[in-house]
């Protein structure tokens, strides 16, 4: 007969935690297994791990993330008891615990494999999915309150309580839905590789992608910040100009324009490829254009503007940080073109698209002229965007009341 209890041994200082671990007697003889959680004094009650005060919500978190990893650890230790027992053959006390350390040494834990992912990706040149594997493990890390698990306990109400606490952090729906969906790919993949077998844990959970409004302005609004007269802000004259330049450029992304060439630019055209779907785009090259690059010294680099200025491997970091910087100011420059709409550098690329179609400029040009896969993509896009007209529309019909 054996007997696994779960024990609490205080600390000599009543106000410091002390640690638990596990009694295992087999045969009258007794052995401990040392865990790596500490509780305090007060919450260990009956046997057991007790709640905080009602006050501490962090710490009651992080007890619950506590018993749920020593439930799952006294369960691994019953397993090795009953492989033993499955035999029929004699064994100690000593015998439980030297398999119970060997087969959890063996596991990798979801902390690690994620971090391996991550890494392997960023060798493979694929930065931004390695950046959102390493966002996702933070992001599970902060929930976990920094205890690690194997993928064993990742069932469907850990998973369920992940986005709960997400949302009670005032994440959107298609935020905690892209944390979930990328969890859920490498715990697809930690199936693949026989880190567990595969329980469906995501099935109760949002990983859909919910349409946003995507709001654009009108030209009279892109002219107004045009006309802004900001030469003692160079700040907000550097992000207005990178702005007009994504408009100029048919709505072109922040990472295209960053990652544009000087060799790009050649005979009147610029050619390059759009690092999102991999399209090679050819647009003329205007003198709207070249007025913003003529504003400044040239770039010390292969790249057209001043927005990566260091080939010292460290280019991504310095486009990450220029978004950044560009999008935070663009919010100063519409407060000062009288812009009830926060700017962003994807306001540039809607607008062109909304300008455009308001222009009744077909729809194959504007996928073309955005570099869209097919024209589906595009009205699914331009069905998205939410021009004024609508609004203007309602508040004829209201004041005509």
């Amino acid at each position: 007969m054996t007997s696994i209890k779960l024990k609490f041994r205080t600390h000599t200082n009543d106000n410091k935690k002390g640690v638990l671990y596990f009694q295992i007697i087999h045969n009258r003889i007794v052995k401990q297994v040392k865990t790596d959680y500490c509780i305090y004094v007060s919450e260990w009650q009956n046997g057991g791990i007790a709640s905080s005060s009602p006050e501490s919500e962090s710490r009651n978190h992080a007890l619950k993330v506590i018993r749920d990893k020593i439930a799952w650890e006294q369960s691994k230790l019953e397993q090795v008891v009953k492989s033993f027992e499955s035999v029929g053959k004699p064994y100690t006390a000593e015998d439980i615990i030297r398999r119970y350390k060997k087969s959890a040494s063996d596991i990798t834990t979801v902390f690690e494999y994620m971090r391996y992912q991550s890494e392997r990706l960023k060798k493979l040149g694929k930065l931004r999915t390695s950046e959102t594997y390493r966002q996702t493990l933070n992001s599970f890390m902060r929930f976990r309150s920094g205890v690690d698990l194997y993928f064993d306990m990742l069932d469907a109400d850990m998973v369920e309580h992940y986005e709960s606490y997400m949302r009670a952090n005032s994440l959107s729906r298609n935020t905690t839905s892209f944390y979930m969906r990328i969890l859920r790919c490498i715990y697809n993949r930690a199936v693949e590789d026989g880190l567990t077998v595969q329980t469906g844990p995501f099935k109760r959970v949002y990983t859909g992608v919910d349409k946003t409004a995507k709001r654009a302005i009108t030209l009279k609004e892109i002219k107004r910040i045009k006309e802004l007269i900001l030469t003692d802000a160079p700040d907000l004259d550097y992000a207005r100009d990178i702005f007009l330049f994504s408009f100029y450029m048919r709505g072109m992304s922040f990472i295209d324009i960053a990652y544009l060439r000087k060799k790009d630019l050649s005979h009147g055209y610029v050619t390059y490829i759009r690092k999102k779907t991999g399209q090679q785009l050819a647009i003329r090259w205007e003198r709207a254009m070249q007025e913003i690059v003529d504003k400044y010294p040239e770039n010390p680099t292969q790249y057209l503007l001043p927005i990566i200025i260091r080939q010292d491997g460290t280019e991504r970091q310095q486009y990450l940080n220029k978004i950044l910087f560009v999008n935070r100011k663009l919010k100063q420059i519409a407060q000062l073109a009288r812009i009830a709409m926060p700017l962003s550098m994807y306001v540039s690329r809607h607008s062109w698209a909304s300008i455009a179609k308001a222009r009744n400029v077909p729809l194959s040009v504007i996928s073309e002229g955005m570099g869209h896969d097919n024209e589906e993509t595009t009205r699914i896009y331009l069905a998205t965007i939410q021009t004024n007209q609508i609004d203007e529309a309602n508040n004829r019909i209201l004041r005509e009341l």
